[in-house]
């Protein structure tokens, strides 16, 4: 019974002290006198038993808590750490967090030499030059496998040295694609001796094949921070074939046939990426990287993603939570019928300043953030450009045909990632600037166009479900010496289905209204009424866009996913092209447009790809006013069969 008589005695002098009115917490009062004193009067008793846990007595249960006479008052400050009412289970701190020591410091200079264990857990343990331990693991190099270990693919470094990489890519990229649309009747002469109308058979054939071979030569240990220095260069063969109709739809000259093959080489990426300096022990870098070079301006492609020769500074900051591009590009001639750069030729007179910063986690945990400015001077007013079948394309042939040039300033705002269970995506831009020869008026115009695409979406499992919403202004007044309708520098959209889609993938002819100048382009979603994507000018006379969709992806299995999308199109305002046909009035509504799809990935990864999907559009009031057609044609198809193998 002798360990008893500490608590007992402590417990007594307790609820004297209690009683006597003094205060349980506070330091220095008479109670923690009271209990200092019994620690020390419980220290000279002889203690000839076994030490018992906490809140135990004798393997009894431990006793309940007294009653809350005022015990939870808050102390005037904490007990000493040594105080025998830490033994006490009442008396301890709510909410109290243990100390913990600092973090061990991480020297990796090279990344060499590993990090102590201790910094780490102790079932990972880090090699930075983990290849010279693949051997002995039983991991073999082989050449030929682009997923496991590969020298060619950088897995190790170049015999010889420690932290420099080659790294080869290969693509195959193969496209089938029958497809209709409204085709007009060439006006020389017809390859079909029924087509005395404006249109005539609307189906056609394309097919592309596609190599591409690139090198790079990094150095660098790049597992965990960026390259020191890189080079690389990729080249792209290209061989297409196409299948029509009509005659001069391939080719401006009427003794052309209606079939054309074709074959380019273009230079996709030639580029050195230099580190110039790390701005914090997390690898928080500033980078240039000068010559041809990929770049997307927002989430989605809405604006600009292109290939294009430039200098840009690029770097992080706050552990990736900040990033920023400072960038130029001087605009590289494309190929007329591959759409690769074309570096044969001039560059154009056309270049683009770029300035974004993006934000993590801002406005909401989840979120991405970004602001964008770019400024695209264009000043080809004395080059006339005709393409590799014989278009002019520069200035287009539209209003009064004369060449122009303009300056225009795109700032926006996009946003990619999730509040909760909604993936949200989205870009707004604000276009102003001036365009020194109006198609309409042949005077200086005040370039105000907007533009606005949203893609929220949410998931169920292996379901998604996706809804579209985009708008682009259209111009609402042709001869006020103020353009309205928003274009881009060079889109291509990842959204409302994408390639799948029929107006997305399909480019529209505006017969009568222009010649050689399409509704909308290629792999594009804006009714721009210009001559080429690619080798074209920006048009802000338009009637603008508007899209409403909904859409669907399955993941099937790991291997298998099929899609589904329904999008409804209309002009913004129909004035314009009221104005180039001759037209009194012209509905806004374009059409329907339903796609469905399916992705075969044999290896559950990027190495073997296999898509296909088919594409039916309904016309609409205002599509059926521009392109009047046989019955027989009242609604249009476009069916993609491709095949990607990457090594």
């Amino acid at each position: 019974m002798i360990a008893v008589r500490p608590v007992l005695l402590l417990g007594s002098v307790a609820i004297a002290a209690l009683l006597a009115g003094g205060a349980w917490a506070a330091e220095g009062s008479a109670i923690d006198q009271a209990v200092e004193a019994a620690r020390q009067q419980a220290a000279e008793q002889p203690d000839d038993s076994e030490p018992t846990p906490t809140g135990r007595i004798l393997g009894r249960a431990p006793a309940p808590p007294p009653p809350d006479l005022g015990l939870n008052a808050p102390a005037a400050a904490p007990a000493p750490e040594d105080s025998i009412v830490e033994w006490l289970p009442w008396r301890r701190r709510p909410g109290r967090v243990e100390t913990y020591p600092d973090r061990d410091p991480q020297e990796n200079p090279g990344a060499v030499n590993a990090p102590p264990p201790e910094a780490f857990p102790t079932d990972h343990f880090p090699i930075p030059d983990r290849w010279r331990l693949a051997d002995q693991f039983g991991v073999r190099d082989n050449w030929f496998d682009p997923y496991n270990q590969n020298s060619f693919k950088g897995d190790r470094p170049i015999p010889g040295t420690e932290d420099r990489f080659l790294v080869f890519t290969g693509v195959m990229d193969t496209v089938i694609e029958p497809r209709s649309f409204p085709v007009p009747v060439g006006v020389q002469t017809t390859s079909g001796s029924g087509s005395n109308d404006v249109f005539g058979r609307a189906d056609s054939l394309v097919a592309s094949q596609t190599f591409i071979a690139g090198l790079a030569f990094i150095e660098g240990s790049t597992a965990f921070k960026p390259p020191d220095f890189e080079a690389r260069v990729t080249l792209a063969f290209n061989y297409n074939y196409a299948d029509i109709s009509e005659r001069r739809i391939l080719s401006v000259k009427p003794s052309r046939d209606t079939e054309r093959e074709d074959w380019f080489v273009g230079i996709q990426e030639a580029f050195v990426d230099y580190h110039l300096r790390n701005v914090s022990d997390r690898y928080d870098f500033d980078s240039i990287r000068v010559g041809i070079q990929p770049f997307n301006a927002d989430f989605r492609g809405f604006l600009f993603q292109d290939n294009q020769l430039g200098v840009r500074l690029f770097g992080n900051r706050d552990n990736n939570r900040w990033q920023y591009n400072l960038a130029f590009f001087w605009r590289v001639e494309k190929d007329t019928n591959s759409g690769l750069n074309d570096v044969t030729q001039n560059l154009r007179d056309d270049q683009l300043f770029v300035a974004n910063l993006y934000r993590q986690d801002f406005p909401v945990p989840g979120m991405t953030s970004q602001v964008t400015a770019v400024y695209n001077r264009n000043d080809e007013a004395d080059d006339i450009q005709v393409d590799d079948n014989g278009f002019p394309v520069r200035p287009a042939l539209i209003g009064n045909l004369r060449p122009r040039d303009y300056d225009v300033l795109y700032l926006g705002y996009s946003a990619d990632g999730r509040i909760g269970r909604l993936n949200l995506s989205g870009s707004l831009y604000g276009a102003v600037g001036e365009d020194r020869n109006s198609i309409f008026t042949s005077k200086p115009a005040d370039i105000r166009a907007w533009f606005a695409a949203l893609e929220p979406s949410i998931d169920f499992d292996w379901v998604r479900l996706r809804g579209s919403f985009l708008y682009a202004s259209g111009d609402d007044d042709p001869y006020d010496n103020v353009e309205k309708g928003f274009d881009a520098i060079f889109e291509n959209p990842q959204f409302a289905g994408a390639d799948t889609s029929y107006w997305i993938r399909q480019s529209i002819p505006f017969a009568g209204g222009g010649r050689a100048v399409g509704v909308n382009g290629r792999n594009g979603i804006l009714n721009s009424l210009r001559s080429s994507k690619e080798e074209g000018q920006s048009n802000f006379n338009n009637p603008g866009t508007m899209l409403v969709g909904l859409g669907a992806d399955f993941d099937v299995t790991p291997q298998v996913r099929l899609t589904g999308n329904i999008n409804h199109l209309w002009f913004d305002d129909t004035i314009t092209v009221q104005v180039l046909r001759n037209e009194g009035s012209i509905p806004k509504e374009l059409g329907l447009d339903v796609s469905v799809g399916a992705v075969w990935r044999p290896w559950m990864t990027q190495n073997i790809v296999v898509r296909a999907s088919g594409a039916l559009f309904e016309p609409g009031d205002g599509f059926g006013d521009l392109f009047t057609n046989s019955e027989r044609d009242d609604r249009y198809y476009s069916i993609l069969l491709n095949a990607t193998l990457a090594f």
